[in-house]
């Protein structure tokens, strides 16, 4: 029993630095993999309706092997201030960046599938260090379980709920009673639930993907056009896109032994969504570039962690809140091309005390990747609304 006590205790007071550092063997594995890729043959349309393109594949494959720096990637997370630190009994890996402004406020930011901590480095300095007059904020992104440099859990049970619970002792671990909270996709089911299970630690939050049911009597024409419009093709790219969400919740073991051992299939299993989700206009790198799309890809190439990221849709599969009431201050930006959009009156009636709604011109699923500037632009206004002008950081 004592040692079961010292153990956590140690567990609780330990936040150590992470120096990312993979084996030149296994970088040296990817390449050849990479030269050795066996590929489909060429689709039999002229457009993505049967998937990602056997030649955009070839093309990405052969920049991941021949121009491709993973080392300049390694160095870029390395200078932002890795963590370390175990919850709960799993190795959470996180970003930390503090800001220098005694007036800035910690925020907590998560991401979801296929994305990573990689979506948020192109706005941390703009978070981090604003221009004066605008709000300024220590920056906390963990990677999730089972994503990127976190472990792996070994058990079940590792779905939002107990996420939402490892991220309030992270953000005491690190010193903040009370913080702002950030998300998409994964990370708005996170940063909701936190807001529910939490409500005095979430001063705020934001989410570009709110999370709600349509009403019991939900009717079309109670719609304005504009609304309605966006919903049938919110609707409309789902059809088409579901195909993920299924094997992912149903069989992850089975789909991770492809993406473990191809290079050519994670990379391709990620990026088709860089298509379909993004405000790209036919081609992905119109949002992101090639650079940043095969960081990613590479995060989860390294980590292996194909099976063990779709297993969050097995832990969640019928499972996730909808129809829970959450009553913190709540903003919501909806970019034009999230393909799971929302009208705003089914929004209020679950957030209900949504104090900020926006619909900027330009973006998709992935906006601190596609428009880095309009979504720190938002969380500014957002933020900024509602903040309070006590000292937040608890």
């Amino acid at each position: 029993m004592a040692d079961s006590a010292e153990n956590a205790a140690a567990e609780r007071a330990s936040v150590e630095p992470f120096v990312l550092a993979v084996p030149e063997a296994e970088v040296d594995d990817l390449r050849a993999r990479l030269r050795r890729v066996r590929l489909p043959e060429r689709e039999p349309v002229g457009d993505w309706s049967q998937g990602i393109p056997r030649a955009y594949v070839a093309e990405l494959c052969a920049y991941w092997l021949e121009e491709y720096d993973w080392r300049r990637f390694e160095g870029e997370l390395n200078s932002r201030g890795q963590w370390r630190t175990v919850v709960d009994g799993l190795g959470i890996h996180f970003l930390h960046v503090r800001s220098d402004r005694p007036d800035a406020r910690p925020l907590l930011i998560t991401h979801g599938w296929p994305g990573s901590v990689v979506e948020f480095l192109d706005v941390l300095d703009a978070l981090v260090d604003p221009p004066a007059g605008e709000p300024a904020f220590h920056v906390v992104a963990p990677s999730l379980p089972g994503f990127g440099f976190s472990d792996k859990p070994a058990e079940t049970g590792w779905g939002v709920e107990r996420i939402a619970d490892a991220w309030a002792v992270l953000m005491s671990r690190l010193g903040y009673g009370r913080f702002l909270a950030q998300g998409g996709d994964w990370g708005a089911f996170v940063t909701t639930a936190l807001a529910i299970r939490h409500p005095g630690r979430v001063e705020a939050l934001h989410t570009t993907m709110p999370l709600v049911q349509p009403p019991s009597d939900f009717a079309p024409e109670r719609l304005g056009e504009p609304e309605r419009a966006s919903l049938d093709e919110a609707r409309a790219a789902l059809r088409g896109e579901a195909g993920y969400m299924t094997q992912q919740a149903t069989r992850p073991q089975t789909l991770g032994y492809g993406l473990a051992d191809s290079p050519a299939g994670q990379l391709a299993w990620i990026v088709e969504k860089f298509h379909g989700w993004t405000d790209c206009a036919g081609h992905p790198e119109n949002a992101v570039s090639r650079q940043r799309l095969l960081d990613n890809a590479s995060v989860y190439w390294f980590g292996a962690s194909g099976a063990s990221s779709a297993r969050l849709y097995w832990e969640s599969s019928g499972s996730r809140d909808m129809v829970t009431p959450v009553t913190v201050p709540s903003a919501v930006s909806m970019f034009p091309k999230e393909p799971f959009r929302s009208p705003r009156t089914w929004v209020q009636a679950r957030y209900r005390d949504l104090r900020y709604w926006n619909a900027p011109g330009k973006g998709g699923h992935f906006p601190s990747l596609e428009v880095p500037q309009t979504f720190v632009a938002e969380l500014r206004a957002a933020f900024g609304a509602m903040l309070s002008a006590g000292d937040g950081a608890g």
